[in-house]
């Protein structure tokens, strides 16, 4: 394999400990890498000398982020496709469960869904790619919607009465906040045949670099597959799929 160049991993090094603190000194480059000195000040000076890093105005020897590093994510962010990365993550995810699974976003009211992997079995979810519905009826449109603030939330349930889809979906705006809270805690949304009698649903947010919350992703099964059990091991995988989804597009999740 090529060689590495130690150098460069330092400097990179140096940089990354930049996600987590918006400024360092000169020492605590020095204690969290545990580098010597010499080291540490010429790594500092290249990095400012390119930008990279800038000192803070007034304290020569506390750095934060140039502008390079700004440029650099926001042209990877630019190239980042969600619907071709939500294929393949979304491809793995249903090989796993042999279910449906889907990835959606927000449109005012309602989801709109970007990507579809069917099951194979016979008897599985009827939906499309580019099919609308009620946010508050779906999985994926309760994580969208729990993510909202507040004056955002309030403008979506003030535009009219909401809409029933099944005998078991949620029409009352004060039932439906109150479950969003519990969407929010738990991180997963379900749907419990609220917008199609005879399939449940778990959903899971996708974040992006910036850590906003983008699009949703959800397993559906048939009612007669949707056991204790699979419930279990579905949600599992759906938080696991859109982590990795939400990795795709740059999130870094916060250290636990």
């Amino acid at each position: 394999m090529p060689r590495v160049v130690p150098a460069v991993i330092r400097a990179l090094d140096v940089l990354e400990l930049f996600l987590d603190r918006p400024e360092l000194s000169a020492r605590d480059v020095m204690e969290r890498l545990d580098l010597p000195r010499t080291t540490v000040h010429e790594l500092l000076v290249t990095l400012e000398a390119r930008s990279y890093l800038i000192s803070v105005p007034g304290q020569p020897v506390r750095y934060r982020l140039g502008m390079p590093v700004f440029q650099l994510g926001a042209a990877f962010a630019g190239r980042l496709d969600l619907v071709r990365e939500a294929q393949d993550v979304a491809r793995d995810v249903a090989a796993a469960c042999d279910e449906a699974v889907h990835v959606a976003v927000l449109d005012g009211a309602d989801v709109i869904y970007l990507v579809k992997v069917d099951s194979t079995h016979p008897v599985r979810m009827v939906s499309a790619v580019g099919r609308r519905l009620p946010a508050h009826c779906t999985a994926v449109g309760k994580i969208l919607l729990s993510d909202l603030d507040q004056a955002a939330l309030d403008d979506i349930l003030a535009k009219g009465s909401l809409p029933g889809m099944t005998p078991t979906s949620i029409t009352d705006p004060d039932l439906l906040r109150a479950q969003l809270e519990e969407v929010r805690a738990e991180g997963v949304a379900v749907d419990n045949g609220e917008s199609d009698s005879a399939m449940r649903c778990v959903a899971a947010a996708v974040r992006d670099h910036s850590g906003a919350v983008v699009a949703a992703m959800s397993v559906s099964a048939p009612t007669i597959r949707w056991t204790a059990e699979s419930h279990v091991e579905w949600t599992e995988l759906v938080r696991d799929g859109a982590a990795r989804l939400s990795a795709h597009m740059g999130h870094v999740a916060p250290a636990r």
